[in-house]
């Protein structure tokens, strides 16, 4: 494969990798229920998507350039950023539109007719989550790297 193409073609390795698990996996918790399981897919959940796609290239990155290059320096920044924010800034995102949700409920009057859809409350990322897709990232990594 060409040098340039595998970094391209690598994080959709790993989105659609990290996508089929995390749908397999919800559609166990859902009984079985396919739409129950499509209602489940979104932000959140285990494992983390995110961090899944962004460790993968950071530890591709290392297997390839060395875990002592500055590349992986500035990747390994990169992951932590998105890791506060799955962890962080979503779920609290997250939190918001639950008050929300239940204020749009109490006050239907209060929120004009086009905005009362609800909104979407499953966003962030337990560490748990989180930790599952550095893992997965990490495996992705480490079997790309060998092909």
């Amino acid at each position: 494969m060409a040098s340039s193409l595998k970094y391209i073609l690598f994080p959709f390795v790993a989105w659609i990798a990290c996508g089929s698990i995390k749908f397999a996996i919800n559609f166990i918790r859902a009984g079985f229920d396919l739409q129950k399981a499509r209602g489940l897919i979104g932000y959140g959940g285990f494992p983390s998507t995110h961090t899944t796609v962004v460790s993968s290239a950071v530890f591709f990155i290392g297997f390839e350039h060395g875990f002592d290059s500055s590349i992986f320096s500035l990747a390994l920044a990169i992951l932590i950023i998105v890791i506060m924010d799955a962890h962080g800034l979503r779920r609290n995102v997250g939190w918001h539109a639950e008050i929300l949700n239940r204020f749009a409920e109490k006050f239907p009057n209060q929120i004009p007719n086009k905005k009362r859809v609800p909104l979407r409350e499953r966003m962030g990322h337990s560490y748990y989550e989180i930790s599952g897709g550095l893992m997965l990232g990490f495996f992705l990594a480490n079997l790309f790297s060998r092909l």
